[in-house]
């Protein structure tokens, strides 16, 4: 079992920059595939970006693809998202997700994780 606690999330305006932390508890985190999803008010829930067990791979979407970069520090159990060129449809609560894998997969669907965060307000506005 993991449990997962977000930090960075602010008040920025557009075209700027924040980094989000997640910070994990438990063993193994090396197993885990994780990822960061976002929630707009009256929107469902969407995935920003996964990444595999040993970062072999990784997966965007299309609204996020060469703006937001996921990255893990095993060693530091801290899973990361740095975002760039940040607009206003940005704007969402973010959530780290993880789920235990044997294989390299990124999974994409928020019902193929197993543990949640309590959510970063990230908010981009002039």
């Amino acid at each position: 079992q993991v449990r997962l606690v977000e930090s960075g999330g602010g008040l920025v305006q557009p075209g700027g920059s924040l980094r989000l932390s997640c910070g994990a508890s438990g063993q193994f985190f090396s197993s885990y595939a994780l990822g960061w999803f976002r929630q707009a008010p009256g929107k469902e829930r969407e995935i920003v970006a996964g990444i595999s067990r040993g970062g072999v791979t990784q997966y965007y979407a299309d609204s996020v693809k060469g703006r937001f970069t996921i990255s893990r520090d095993n060693a530091g159990s801290t899973l990361y998202l740095q975002m760039d060129r940040l607009e206003p449809e940005d704007t969402a609560v973010y959530y780290c997700a993880a789920v235990q894998q044997f294989n390299f997969r990124a999974p994409r669907a928020a019902t193929d994780y197993d543990y949640w965060g309590q959510g970063t307000q990230v908010t981009v506005s002039s």
